[in-house]
C-alpha cells in the first residue's frame, strides 16, 4: 500500500491558494472570473410533487460578470413542513430529470434535504466545441489560450454560481450545502469544492483518473488515455503530462487536500477498475496529513486496503467502497447521508 506514497510530492509546505494555483494552472485551466450578480427566474413550480412533501421549482439562473452574461436552468426540491432551515446538495448531474437514476429526489426529501441540481451540458456541451453555451460567452471565436480552463472548469464554475443562489435562500441552512457529482462530474465537485469554501462537503463518486485517483501508479485510465480522448476537459497544457505522470509537481491528493478546510468525501466502487479505487483511497490516505495541518484531523481510516462495504466517517475526509461496477447508487448516497448526519450529531 506504501510503495506509491513514498514516490509522492508533498503539498505540506504550501497553503491553500498555492495548491490551488497549481492545479489550475496545470490541470484544469484558470477559470472566468466570478459573477457580480446572480439572480433567478422562477418557470414554473409543481407545489405537488413527492406526493405533496416538497416543491419543484424550474429556475432560470442568470450570472453577470465582467466578461457577460449567461443563464442557465437549475432545479430546486425543497421538503415542505421544516421548521428550522434544511441542508442542500448542489448536484451536477447527467440530465436534467428529477428525479434521476443518479439522484433519489424523494428519499432525499424524506430525509430532510433540498437539492439544486443543473445538467451539466446546459452549462456548455460535453464536447471540443468551444462556441457553446458559457464558452462561446468567454471565448466566441472557440479560440483559448493553452492556460484557460477547459469544460470541467466551465461546469464547476456554475456549481459556485448556484451556491451564490443558494446562499439568498432563507429555507437553506447556509453552514451545510455540499456539492457532489458522479465520474466526471465527481472530478468536477471536487474542483469546485476546492475553489469554494462555502460548500460544507464535496462528494466525489467514483471520479476515478484526475479526479479523486492518484495518477501515479494508477490502473485503468491514465493521463494519456483520458487527454486524448477528453482534451476539451481540461487545458490545453495538461496534455505534457500524459505519459510522464512522475513529472507532475502534484497528484490528485492536492485535489483532495485543497477541499480544506472544510468536509470531503470519496466513494468508490469495487469493480469499477477503470477509475481505480485503489488509488482513489491512497489520495485520501496521502491527503490526510495536509488535513491534519490545517483542520486538526484527516483520514482516520484502517491499516489495510479496504474491502466493499468498508466505510470511513470518523474524519474530515470520509470514503467508502461499495460492491458493483461504475454508478451513482442509492446506497453511494446513503453512505453520504450518514456521513453528514454523524457530524451533525456530534456538533449539537
Amino acid at each position: 500500500m506504501t510503495d506509491i506514497l513514498k514516490g509522492l510530492p508533498d503539498p505540506l509546505h504550501m497553503d491553500k491558494k498555492e495548491i490551488v494555483d497549481l492545479l489550475l494552472r496545470e490541470e484544469y485551466g484558470m477559470l472566468p472570473s466570478a459573477p457580480y450578480a446572480v439572480t433567478a427566474t422562477l418557470e414554473k413550480c409543481d407545489r405537488s410533487f413527492c406526493a405533496g412533501k416538497a416543491d419543484l421549482c424550474t429556475l432560470r439562473l442568470h450570472c453577470k460578470a465582467d466578461w457577460g452574461e449567461f443563464s442557465f436552468p437549475v432545479y430546486y426540491v425543497c421538503p415542505k413542513g421544516k421548521s428550522a432551515p434544511v441542508p442542500c446538495f448542489i448536484h451536477i448531474n447527467f440530465r436534467d430529470l428529477i428525479p434521476d437514476r443518479y439522484q433519489p429526489t424523494e428519499e432525499l426529501v424524506d430525509e430532510g434535504w433540498a437539492t439544486l441540481t443543473f445538467c451539466y451540458q446546459d452549462v456548455s456541451a460535453d464536447n471540443a466545441d468551444f462556441t457553446d453555451g458559457l464558452a462561446g460567452v468567454l471565448w466566441p471565436d472557440g479560440k483559448r489560450d493553452s492556460h484557460a480552463c477547459g469544460k470541467i472548469g466551465l461546469w464547476a464554475f456554475a456549481a459556485c454560481a448556484v451556491m451564490d443562489y443558494a446562499q439568498t435562500l432563507p429555507e437553506l441552512d447556509h453552514a451545510r450545502i455540499s456539492v457532489a457529482g458522479h465520474s466526471r462530474l465527481g472530478k468536477t465537485a471536487l474542483l469546485a469544492g476546492a475553489l469554494d469554501e462555502r460548500f460544507y462537503c464535496a462528494f466525489s463518486n467514483d471520479s476515478g483518473c484526475c479526479g479523486a485517483a492518484l495518477s501515479r501508479g494508477k490502473s485503468g485510465e491514465t493521463v494519456r488515455a483520458i487527454t486524448e480522448k477528453f482534451p476539451y476537459w481540461f487545458c490545453e497544457n495538461y496534455q505534457k503530462y500524459a505519459d510522464h505522470e512522475d513529472a507532475l509537481p502534484f497528484d490528485q491528493h492536492y485535489l483532495i487536500a485543497a477541499n480544506a478546510p472544510h468536509r470531503v468525501y470519496v466513494a468508490s466502487a469495487a469493480e469499477d477498475l477503470w477509475a481505480c479505487p485503489h488509488n482513489e483511497y491512497l489520495a485520501c490516505v496521502a491527503a490526510s496529513a495536509y488535513y491534519e495541518k490545517s483542520c486538526g484531523r484527516g483520514f482516520v481510516h484502517a491499516a489495510a486496503l479496504p474491502e466493499a462495504g468498508d466505510y470511513f466517517h470518523e474524519g474530515m475526509i470520509g470514503y467508502h467502497l461499495r460492491a458493483g461496477k461504475h454508478y451513482f447508487s442509492r446506497e453511494d448516497w446513503k453512505y453520504y447521508i450518514k456521513y453528514l448526519n454523524l457530524h451533525d450529531n456530534q456538533k449539537a
